[in-house]
This record gives structure tokens, sequence and C-alpha cells, in this order.
């Protein structure tokens, strides 16, 4: 899912490997400090306590080095989907596991998945990477629901990427109004993380019609 139109080779000798990744750590510090209009690519190198020689030896410019955070915080949310609990005969189970680890990775990541929201209304490079993660996500997640469909434990009658669709784009956007915009609940205060992964999963399973009993 990395934009990889905007991404150079990697390096292929490890002090290159461990430079660049040193870049890319302070990259994601200073996006997440300042926003990625006021980034500046002197305080990314000074983040790094490298020359402005080396950030230029592996990105030609801001938008590269912002293409290699995000990279790196995709592959941290590329978690196992709807299928990541194999070994049950719980299909209730397996959505609360998969919505727990796509919501704990998204709020690892709440602060970079803002940034991508903004960016992307600037930039069709990083509104296709936006689009290309929801894809992905949702196609993941199409394959899951038809496993469940033709083990006859979800309904059968839902065409399985359209409710995928819907299902993956109301977790997104409750992640995202949740831990991004941090908006509260119905008292006012922060909505507590276990009743976002109660609620998605409640949501997903009754569409579905996937019974919470094994």
């Amino acid at each position: 899912m990395a934009a990889t139109e905007l991404l150079r080779d990697l390096p292929v000798t490890a002090r290159g490997v461990r430079t660049r990744a040193s870049l890319v750590v302070a990259a994601r510090t200073v996006f997440e400090r300042a926003g990625y209009l006021d980034a500046r690519l002197t305080d990314i190198t000074k983040e790094a306590n490298c020359s402005t020689g080396s950030f230029y030896t592996y990105f030609d410019n801001k938008e590269q080095i912002f293409a290699a955070v995000l990279a790196v915080a995709q592959e941290d949310m590329l978690h196992p989907g709807v299928g990541r609990v194999r070994d049950t005969d719980n299909p209730y189970a397996v959505l609360e596991s998969s919505n727990r680890a796509y919501l704990t990775a998204f709020r690892r990541n709440a602060k970079l998945m803002g940034l991508l929201e903004q960016v992307s209304h600037i930039d069709p490079a990083f509104a296709k990477l936006r689009r290309d993660r929801g894809a992905t996500f949702i196609s993941r997640n199409a394959r899951a629901i038809e496993r469940l469909q033709s083990d006859g434990k979800a309904d059968r009658s839902l065409d399985p990427l359209l409710a995928s669709r819907a299902l993956s784009s109301m977790v997104s956007r409750l992640a995202y109004s949740v831990f991004v915009s941090e908006e509260p609940g119905a008292d006012g205060k922060s909505v507590p993380f276990e009743d976002v992964v109660q609620t998605a999963t409640r949501i997903w399973a009754n569409a579905l019609k996937v019974s919470e009993q094994p």
C-alpha cells in the first residue's frame, strides 16, 4: 500500500538501511509534532542527527519521506483481517479479535492517519494511497465474509464485497472520529477503547447475522 511512485529503491548496504530507517523514524516524530505542511527537512535531519546531504542520499523531498513514514505505518496496520483467529468455531470471537487488532493499530498510528487524510485532499498521489489502503482492507474482509457465508455462519443473502465496503468504512470512520478527531461520547467524555471495540463488533455481527454463541 506504499506510494511506490514516491519511493526510491531501498539501500543495499547495512549502513544505508540503518541511516534511512533513522531518517524515517525522525521524520515521523517531526510530522506528528509539527504536521505535514509545517514540517521542514532541516527539522528532520536535526532530529535524526544527520546531515542534509545524507537526507538527499535516500530521499528527494518531503513527499518522499512522508510516503516512507506512511509505508511503515501501513505495514503495522496490515493485520490478518477477519480471519485473525483461526482456531475457534465462534465467528463472533473472530470478529472481535479482528476489530480489536485493527482499532489498536489505528490508535497507535492515529496522528499519521489524520495527516494522511489531510494530505490526500491536496496531493493526488496520497489520495490514491488512501484509496488503495481502504481497498486492501475491504477486499480482505470481503473474502472473510465469503468464508463465513460458505460455512453457514453469516447471512448468505448479502453481497460480500458490498457488505465489506459498508462495514469496513464504518469501522474506519468510527476509529477516525474517536482517535483522530477525539469526538466525545454521549456523556461528553472520551470514548473508552473497549466500548469502541464492542460497538464495532456488535454492528458487524448484527449486520452479518452472526451469533455471539459458538
